[in-house]
């Protein structure tokens, strides 16, 4: 019975660790001078230090077309058009992720907020941030710059 109980426990934890193991999404690491030659400098300055496109001036705040907005670092699928809207603030903005997308929260504390930064977990790239005052269903509110996407038109 104890035998039993052993090999049936050593299953699962190794099960659970090859989901893990799947479900973590490859690493894309670069040195900083690596990003700085394939990212333009506003690119590279909100994407790897944390900068932020003034509002209205980014090439997707007022973007319409159906596809998928990828990571500018790395290429990973994050938004689809499908769950973009317009919120107001001048910056994209979308109430959900991509089911499964490599999205990381991070909490800050700059500029004397509190707030939630948003990640790519593969690059860490910088993306923006995340408010709770979205539309339904989910009522959050990915605050993305457009200089951390590429747009990927649907087909």
């Amino acid at each position: 019975m104890k035998l039993t109980l052993f090999v049936l426990c050593t299953c699962t934890a190794l099960l659970f660790a090859v989901r893990a193991q799947a479900a973590a999404p490859e690493r894309v690491e670069k040195t900083e001078e690596e990003w700085r030659a394939i990212l333009t400098p506003e690119q590279f300055e909100i994407t790897r230090k944390k900068g932020t496109e003034l509002a209205f001036t980014g090439a997707y705040w007022d973007h319409h077309e159906k596809g998928v907005y990828a990571c500018v670092c790395c290429g990973a699928h994050l938004f689809s058009s499908e769950a973009k809207y317009d919120s107001g603030s001048g910056w994209p903005s979308y109430w959900a992720m991509i089911d499964g997308a490599p999205v990381a929260e991070k909490r800050d504390v700059s500029f004397g907020m509190i707030r939630t930064e948003v990640l790519c977990a593969r690059c860490d790239a910088h993306l923006g941030h995340l408010f709770t005052d979205g539309p339904p269903p989910t009522g959050l509110r990915y605050c993305i710059n457009s200089a951390a996407l590429t747009f990927i038109p649907a087909e």
